[in-house]
């Protein structure tokens, strides 16, 4: 039996859906959400992403082999989201689109950067208003502390696109001790080149709970995108040197591995665990401070683990989810995630709504009791009432549109299904979320209905936002 006689109404449904949220989106532009509780000063943030961090890599998230202990202990103090979503699978894109609030196709940036002149290029439009730059006006002291990968020509630069500090990397992948991309150092403090030997996760981790210490009388924005566990790169090594993961020997020790330990996905392991202590210095600088109480703490990976040979197939994990970053499939756009905001988000919770990394801008102007812009309309809707366990997600519908390898890929998701075709020259295929996360079973000739309703609008998002 198909779903035919139901077709009308749910192809209705779903106009009428996709309609109230752009009218949503337009009519909150304008509008000004709650103030921050009151009688309370303004939160600090800090903002951590990982780089490449499988779903299935993380302990609280399913996995039994890598040591994470400091990412589970956020989740059991915090909320632990199992449907969040990236709003691209490549690195660029996503830190793109986390720090705008707005899809790739509104920004115009819908690519990796690539090689020197991509990465030194202009990169994110300079006309795109970031996270800092709509904290500042509010007292908020800002830093970036990590891989940049959205430009870093004259006017495209942390600090002048609202960051008081930034020291990290400024492309996609660095050699984690040297810092060299592509034969050419890559690690920038403000906008001069920077010389340490220390290891980049490290020197993230540290120079964000500096920030923090020197701005512990708040409030502060703290945002630190690890460049852990990207995978290591041959064309940032010497020639002939040996393309390895790499991590200080204390993180070897760990598992009782020798530093010299051959097998790449025991490698990884430790180069996961080093990003979890990192992480986990970090908070516990927090609560030295007294600043636990009223720091919103976000953690979630830019997009799903690369499943390319060599590069982390047989190293890395999404599972359950099918393939990797660079795809529209479950594995590389499905991410892990934590929020921790305590007394505002109740402590070893799961959040099994979608939502995805542009909510994290009207999450923080709501939590600031900042307005939303006017001038411009954002993609992300605050999900602060679904990450309490009050309301479903914000979103009836999330869409993604990418290309690579000059194949356009598409997808839509509403509350159950999802449907994604790999090239525009393919039909879509369609897929049980809720029953199927695995996206085995294609259910497109068995539900034409939902096929042809998710695929009208798809297509009526896709020139709403390419306008």
């Amino acid at each position: 039996m198909t779903d035919r006689p139901c077709a009308r109404s749910l192809a209705e449904g779903l106009r009428r859906a996709f309609i109230f949220c752009v009218l949503a989106v337009s009519v909150a532009s304008a509008a000004t959400p709650a103030a921050a509780p009151t009688g309370l000063p303004r939160p600090n943030i800090l903002l951590v992403t990982a780089d490449n961090l499988g779903f299935g890599d993380v302990g609280c998230f399913g996995n039994r082999e890598i040591l994470t202990p400091n990412i589970d202990a956020l989740a059991q103090d915090g909320v632990r989201c199992t449907a969040y979503y990236s709003a691209s699978p490549t690195c660029t894109v996503s830190r793109a689109t986390l720090l705008t609030g707005r899809y790739p196709q509104r920004i115009k940036l819908n690519h990796q950067l690539p090689g020197i002149a991509g990465n030194y290029g202009i990169g994110l439009r300079h006309s795109e208003r970031l996270i800092p730059a709509y904290l500042k006006p509010a007292g908020y002291a800002t830093g970036a502390f990590g891989k940049w990968n959205i430009g870093f020509a004259p006017g495209s630069r942390p600090t002048e696109r609202g960051f008081d500090e930034f020291i990290g990397n400024v492309s996609g992948n660095i050699d984690y001790q040297t810092y060299s991309y592509q034969g050419k150092h890559d690690l920038h403090r403000g906008t001069a080149e920077y010389r340490t030997n220390t290891y980049s996760t490290d020197l993230y981790a540290d120079s964000t709970i500096d920030f923090i210490r020197r701005h512990a009388g708040g409030p502060f924005f703290a945002y630190l995108p690890f460049n852990a566990p990207h995978y290591p790169s041959a064309g940032n090594l010497p020639k002939g040197e040996p393309v390895k993961w790499q991590a200080p020997e204390e993180y070897f020790k760990l598992y009782g591995f020798s530093p010299d330990e051959p097998d790449p996905k025991k490698r990884y392991r430790v180069v996961v665990s080093a990003m979890d202590a990192a992480l986990g210095r970090v908070l516990r600088k927090l609560d030295e401070l007294g600043l636990r109480q009223n720091t919103l703490v976000i953690f979630y990976s830019d997009n799903g683990a690369f499943m390319h040979p060599g590069h982390g197939l047989e190293v890395a994990s999404n599972a359950p989810f099918r393939d990797g970053g660079v795809t529209l499939w479950e594995g590389g756009i499905r991410v892990p995630a934590v929020f921790r905001w305590p007394g505002r988000l109740p402590a070893g919770t799961v959040c099994a709504e979608p939502i995805i990394s542009t909510d994290i801008l009207p999450l923080l102007l709501h939590a600031t009791g900042l307005p939303l812009p006017a001038d411009r309309a954002l993609d992300g809707i605050d999900p602060t009432e679904t990450l309490a366990g009050r309301a479903r997600s914000p979103h009836d519908l999330l869409f993604w549109e990418f290309t690579q390898s000059r194949k356009t890929m598409s997808a839509v998701r509403d509350r159950q299904y999802k449907l994604i075709r790999q090239h525009t020259t393919e039909p879509f295929e369609l897929y049980d979320l809720l029953n199927d996360p695995g996206e085995t079973k294609n259910l497109a000739s068995a539900k034409p209905a939902v096929t042809q309703a998710l695929e009208q609008a798809y297509t009526r998002w896709i020139e709403a936002v390419n306008e």
